[in-house]
């Protein structure tokens, strides 16, 4: 079967189709998508697999759209006994992503104030790094502080990153020579083109999608095990 990697221009269009045509809401859409990417972390790193005591994990956000989903995706993993931190390298003004904000500081989730840049307390407090920092939209040329700040520390960390949709500073479009180097990548909706050499756990979520989405995007989905809302490919 042909697995169809999307260019970022058809995943905002997609995008686009679902909120005008389809009536989806932009909050459902992150909802959708972050609790699956819980799910997905859930099937990659079980609680019964993780190397320390406390089943640590840090949950880095950014302001957009890919930040939302990581908080939606941090909510979750509370519900499923895991201890998520946030770390917001910048605050979002958009109302949606404080409305997940709020939810996530009602559930009593920790945020960090800073990242520290001494990477061995990263490896040390952490079982694994959710990186929601940078959607598909992110124009990776042109990254301001603290951004590449951010990308630098990832890159020397021991322990597992997994990337929600397009590993953040990766170009959307091809996979990275000297980016960061997640174990695991969640994709949404469809690969993006930059996955397609991706050797580390990918799975996909996006069983949400109308079947005429999916013929007219000639998206080839895979066919999802029993009632899952994701799957490993």
């Amino acid at each position: 079967m042909d697995k169809m990697n999307q260019s970022s221009a058809e995943a905002a269009a997609i995008e686009t189709e679902l909120l005008r045509d389809y009536r989806f809401g932009q909050q459902q859409l992150i909802e959708i998508w972050g609790q699956a990417c819980a799910l997905a972390i859930t099937k990659a790193f079980p609680l019964s697999s993780l190397a320390k005591k406390q089943p640590t994990v840090l949950v880095i956000c950014g302001p957009d759209q890919n930040g939302s989903i990581g908080l939606v995706c941090a909510r979750h993993l509370r519900m499923y006994e895991y201890e998520p931190t946030i770390y917001h390298p910048q605050r979002s003004s958009q109302s949606l992503h404080q409305d997940f904000t709020v939810q996530c500081e009602k559930m009593d989730i920790p945020s960090l104030s800073y990242l520290p840049t001494e990477v061995q307390l990263i490896n040390d407090a952490y079982n694994l790094v959710i990186d929601a920092m940078m959607g598909p939209d992110a124009d990776c040329a042109n990254l301001r502080e603290p951004y590449p700040g951010i990308l630098v520390t990832l890159k020397q960390i021991k322990i597992p990153i997994a990337s929600v949709d397009v590993p953040s500073g990766w170009d959307v479009e091809e996979p990275s020579q000297d980016g960061i180097n997640p174990e695991v990548l969640i994709s949404l909706t469809a690969p993006k083109k930059c996955a397609i050499s991706f050797s580390g756990k990918h799975f996909l979520a996006g069983r949400f999608l109308p079947y005429d989405i999916q013929k007219k995007y000639d998206l080839n989905l895979p066919d999802y095990p029993g009632t899952d809302c994701l799957i490993e490919l």
